[in-house]
């Protein structure tokens, strides 16, 4: 089993990464545990994040769509939730 640490809201100091863990946190997408291994390196954490915002959250994909590529991944990991 892997063993990467979370990043803790209160050891994040960069404000835009903090908003970026709080929606996490309130909204669960993205997943605050993936956010939290993200934030190790706080350039791929905002990245991430950035990419996240334009193509889920600002419309640029349709929510078939989106739910296709859930259906994808929930698969492709083998979850069964």
């Amino acid at each position: 089993m892997a063993r990467i640490s979370y990043v803790t809201r209160d050891r994040l100091t960069d404000p835009e990464l903090v908003a970026y863990m709080e929606h996490s946190e309130r909204f669960g997408t993205p997943r605050p545990e993936t956010q939290a291994i993200r934030s190790h390196v706080p350039d791929v954490a905002k990245a991430f994040s950035r990419g996240w915002e334009r193509i889920f959250r600002a419309g640029l994909v349709e929510h078939p769509l989106k739910e296709l590529c859930r259906n994808y991944v929930s698969q492709t990991i083998g979850c069964d939730y």
